[in-house]
Order: C-alpha cells, then structure tokens, then sequence
C-alpha cells in the first residue's frame, strides 16, 4: 500500500444529537473498502487511513452521504453537541452549526475539543472540554480550559457570560487564533489558559 493519511469523518448535527444513520455506516464501508483502518475516537469522529491520492475522491463521495469530512490530527475538531433535547429552534441547533463550520479543522498546536450544550443541563459534558458554549435563554456563556484526561481532571472556567449570537463566533475564534499565535511548541490548551491567565483570554475574547 502506498503512502496513506487519515481523515476525520463525522455526522452532522442535528436535532437528536450528531448520529451516524445504520445507512450512513453502510456507505463508509463501501467507500473506504474492506482493509481500510477505522479508529473510533472520543470526540464523535471515525479516523480513517486512506491512500492520499483518492483522499479528495473519498472525501467527495463520503459527503455526498451526508457526511462531515475533516483533516485528522492537531486540528479543531468537531463542534461535540448536545443532543437538543429542548428543541431545534429553543437549544440553538442553527447556531451550533454554524459554529461547526467556522472552527472544525483548523490547525492547532494540540487537538482542540470545542463543546456546545443547548441549556445548563451540559449533555455534552462541555465543561470537561477545551472551549465550550452553553446557551442560557437567549444567550450564551464560553467556558475555556477543562481537563478530562489524566488524575488531575479540571472544569473548564468562566469566561464571558451572557454573549449574543453575533458575538459568539467572534469569540470563538478569537480564542483559537490566539492559542496558535501563542502557544508554547505543542502547549495544551488548559495549560495554556492557566499560563496566559482568565483575565487576558477574556480581553482576547472581548
């Protein structure tokens, strides 16, 4: 086999939470082929190894299945939504995916999980999560630096409440941008945020 690279493959988000259909499943076999390398992750992706020539050719036919494709790797991943029990329009599903697509595949100095959870129950467990976006009524509030791996797990903090949907994205992104700019080598993000401090993220994110 010829040199290979991997790809992030995800469902979209929808009401119900991001679910692969038993069709869907299906079509992946059939795509990658049966000696393909299929790796589960934690973040609601499929890692795939697919020869590097047909990787535009097998992203192209992965999406026409209504699938999400994205580079593998030191990237953003995902958005890893709630399951919007309240309700499409009530738990902000239009906007998670619009979120979705304005940070999933950017690269980072390490991968970079980003949660989003539709009311303050956090199916989505967003405070364990590098950056998360709760929707409170009409509003939202971004949490930075969460921990879940390791003995020393950490919440992620605070760090602006009560944001429009117009400042949201802005925010986000802000946030990102300024951890690749600033990041030390392959610095994680929640050690980032301890270094940098809550106070300066919150101007960033201003």
């Amino acid at each position: 086999m010829g040199e290979t690279v991997k790809i992030a493959i995800s469902p979209v988000i929808q009401l119900g939470g991001s679910l692969f259909t038993p069709n869907q499943l299906v079509q992946i076999g059939k795509i990658l082929g049966t000696d393909a390398k299929v790796e589960m992750t934690t973040f609601k992706q499929l890692y795939a190894e697919v020869p590097i020539e047909q990787r535009e050719a097998i992203k192209e036919e992965l999406e026409r299945n209504g699938l999400e494709v994205n580079p593998a790797g030191f990237v953003t991943k995902s958005l890893i939504a709630c399951n919007f029990c309240k309700g499409a329009e009530e738990a902000g599903l239009e906007t998670a995916t619009t979120l979705n697509k304005a940070i999933a595949g950017i690269e980072t100095p390490t991968p970079l999980k980003i949660g989003y959870a539709g009311c303050a129950l956090g199916t989505s467990e967003p405070l364990i999560k590098d950056i998360s976006v709760i929707k409170m009524r009409d509003k939202f509030d971004i949490y930075v630096g969460g921990e879940p791996k390791g003995l020393k797990t950490s919440f992620a903090k605070l760090l602006r409440s009560g944001i429009t949907e117009d400042q949201l994205i802005p925010a986000v992104t802000a946030i990102i941008d300024f951890y690749k700019g600033h990041a030390k080598g392959k610095e994680k993000f929640s050690k980032f945020v301890n270094r940098i401090s809550l106070e300066q993220l919150q101007r960033i994110a201003d």
